[in-house]
């Protein structure tokens, strides 16, 4: 199967989870010998507007990343191409719109796997977006619906979630320093004053904990614990490699999920195939709460006094190294769910 990646901004103009994403399935679909081409605006220097790199072939639609501009010349583009499935991405709006005109006029399927709405992108066009795909992916149910509310019909609109590394998970080591984990960039959306707040409410027990994850919150949230006085007992490790990520996550028994804001809740998913209890503060914009509904190694809480009682309650649960209830999330199965959405477009 030949798949034509649409996305203005590729991973060379820097990592965002939207972009890790789509090369996580580019690269996926080129390890099972599909013929994987990506649309982009150039990133790389010289003169030359293709090049190869890991299984999937880059080609510069426009020198500058201009939605407009790549949009008007993604026609011809794709037509030399020639794709059985387009994949694009939902921001910025107008190269996917692109996309599902050329597709139209190719009697080609497009596939838009929508992440998140940008705050910088216009409603309208999003509008025109859902209702104009042949279908939809989302992360998470959370999404599917931001997605229905643009207009998609909710039976072209499918949740494929983010992934892990299940071969990692189980060949890694195991670091025990903590008994409880919170993980994600620390930006305005973290809420990790709530996991700081719980655990103060726990200052007479015998408990360690540890924060993973860097951004521009973490001085202020340094300064939270200090003022609770549990400084001591809380350790700042920052952005680490993701092997020493899962060996945290395998060695401790709880993980926190407060975040306000989650289109999947990714470092939440990787705890949880770490064998980690999950305590997840609800919030209407974060889609945490879907990995743990209905199950026993999962509980929802709404203050941070209900997450200091939920973490004594599941203190009697086996403290585990792996979960393989989350077998279903690695790298391949989440793969094999795209593929089953572009054959079943291709065949309709």
């Amino acid at each position: 199967m030949r798949v034509a990646f649409v996305s203005l901004l590729a991973p060379g103009h820097g990592d965002a989870p939207a972009r890790t994403r789509t090369r996580r399935v580019a690269r996926g679909l080129a390890d099972r010998g599909h013929e994987v081409v990506w649309l982009c605006a150039r990133w790389w220097g010289g003169d030359h507007d293709v090049f190869e790199d890991e299984g999937i072939e880059y080609r510069s639609v426009t020198a500058d990343p201009s939605p407009t501009a790549f949009a008007a010349k993604l026609p011809l583009a794709l037509r030399r191409v020639g794709p059985d499935v387009v994949h694009a991405v939902n921001s910025p709006p107008t190269p996917g719109l692109g996309a599902t005109v050329a597709g139209t006029l190719a009697r080609t399927p497009v596939v838009v796997d929508w992440w998140r709405d940008h705050p910088a992108d216009a409603a309208r066009r999003y509008r025109l977006l859902a209702r104009g795909a042949d279908a939809v992916t989302t992360p998470s149910r959370t999404t599917k619906t931001r997605v229905r509310e643009h207009g998609a019909d909710g039976d072209d609109v499918r949740v494929v979630p983010e992934s892990v590394d299940f071969d990692l998970v189980e060949s890694s080591g195991v670091d025990d320093r903590f008994d409880a984990v919170y993980a994600r960039r620390l930006d305005r959306h973290a809420n990790v004053e709530a996991f700081l707040l719980g655990l103060a409410e726990l200052r007479g027990r015998d408990w360690t904990a540890a924060v993973v994850g860097d951004g521009p919150e973490r001085d202020r949230i340094e300064a939270i614990a200090s003022d609770l006085r549990i400084d001591d007992r809380v350790s700042f490790l920052g952005d680490l490699p993701r092997r020493e990520r899962v060996e945290i996550f395998k060695g401790t028994h709880v993980v926190a999920a407060t975040a306000t804001w989650e289109a999947f809740a990714t470092e939440l998913l990787w705890a949880l195939a770490c064998g980690c209890v999950a305590l997840v503060e609800y919030q209407a914009d974060s889609s945490a709460h879907e990995l743990v509904e209905g199950r026993e190694r999962g509980r929802l809480v709404t203050s941070p006094a209900e997450l200091a009682d939920e973490f004594v309650a599941v203190g009697d649960l086996p403290r585990r190294t792996v979960g393989p209830d989350f077998a279903e999330y690695d790298r391949g199965p989440v793969v094999d769910r795209y593929v089953s959405a572009y054959r079943e477009l291709i065949g309709e």
